[in-house]
């Protein structure tokens, strides 16, 4: 119980310390991200870890500082890193008091069970939406008995496109704001024929299993 206090404890006071100084982090970005890459990348893993700030504004700035592969691979090191410690906070902290919840009532036991069983591509694709916040991604996986390889590769995967999306908007708002709608457009696309792709593969894998 002290290990598990002393962790949220720890959590709290680090977010509250990101929440006073997080304009000041803001500003330190927009001007000073593009020489200091290693800096940038540390403060985009906490600021990921700690979602005081959007993380898509986060995503525009560094984009803009460092264009669109660069500023992709910053904050894809950041939001993965970031999601990395979570999870093994939340393992090696709380797993044992979270997993028997998650097994003390039938519907979360089923709904527990069946993400274990399709969980490379529940977390693979929850990571391609933005809007599911990866917290809640991070701490249920970490929870559930999803092996830490599993959670790592499609987590990181999974977080690719969204990573790129973050800093393809800001690096298009500087040079070239018309393309906005179309690149938008083209996430959304590329969202719905994955859903759709992991839906007829869901489809064959019962119909193989029957």
């Amino acid at each position: 119980m002290l290990k598990k206090l002393g962790v949220i404890a720890l959590y709290i006071m680090t977010g509250l310390i990101l929440y006073v100084y997080g304009d000041q982090l803001l500003v330190w970005l927009d001007n000073y991200a593009r020489d200091f890459l290693l800096s940038t990348i540390v403060v985009a893993t906490l600021l990921s870890l700690f979602p005081i700030i959007p993380y898509p504004i986060i995503g525009g700035i560094v984009g803009a500082a460092f264009g669109t592969t660069l500023g992709a691979f910053v904050i894809w090191i950041g939001s993965s890193g970031a999601s990395i410690i979570m999870f093994l906070i939340v393992r090696y902290s709380f797993q044992d008091w979270g997993n028997s919840i998650l097994r003390n009532y039938k519907l979360t036991e089923k709904v527990t069970l069946l993400f274990e069983k399709n969980a490379f591509f529940a977390i693979f694709l929850s990571r391609l939406i933005p809007v599911i916040p990866s917290i809640i991604v991070n701490v249920y996986s970490a929870l559930s008995r999803v092996s830490f390889i599993n959670y790592t590769i499609a987590s990181t995967l999974g977080k690719m496109p969204s990573m790129m999306l973050f800093a393809i908007v800001g690096n298009t708002l500087v040079t070239n704001p018309r393309d906005l709608l179309l690149i938008m457009l083209l996430y959304g696309l590329f969202v719905a024929v994955v859903f759709i792709c992991f839906k007829q593969w869901k489809k064959r894998t019962l119909q193989i299993n029957r």
